[in-house]
């Protein structure tokens, strides 16, 4: 099960968040998400327990609990909306056809 981890601290490590949820049970993987440009933390990250039963007694024991100070919301990831992709270059794409001229 892919978990969800948000409100982490900033100083929250991925370890330290492998660490929190191995209590419960076995963790596959633990990352915090962190920003491309500045490498700081986003405040939030993903956890992955291959137990069913485990990851829900992680959620239910882990979520409104402190780590590392700040109390973390916790709950079962939930797919990425997919979003219609539209244009290109940042906007709409031009019709050309009933203007009788190709140029722009």
């Amino acid at each position: 099960m892919d978990i969800y981890v948000g409100n982490l601290a900033y100083a929250t490590t991925d370890d330290g968040l492998k660490a929190a949820f191995a209590a419960y049970g076995e963790v596959t993987s633990a990352r915090v998400v962190t920003d491309r440009m500045t490498g700081r933390s986003k405040g939030f990250g993903f956890v992955e327990m291959p137990d069913r039963t485990q990851a829900q007694a992680a959620i239910d024991a882990l979520n409104g609990q402190p780590l590392d100070g700040r109390p973390v919301r916790v709950n079962e990831s939930q797919p990425k909306p997919r979003t219609e992709r539209r244009g290109g270059f940042g906007g709409p794409r031009r019709d050309r056809g009933d203007r009788g001229d190709t140029r722009w």
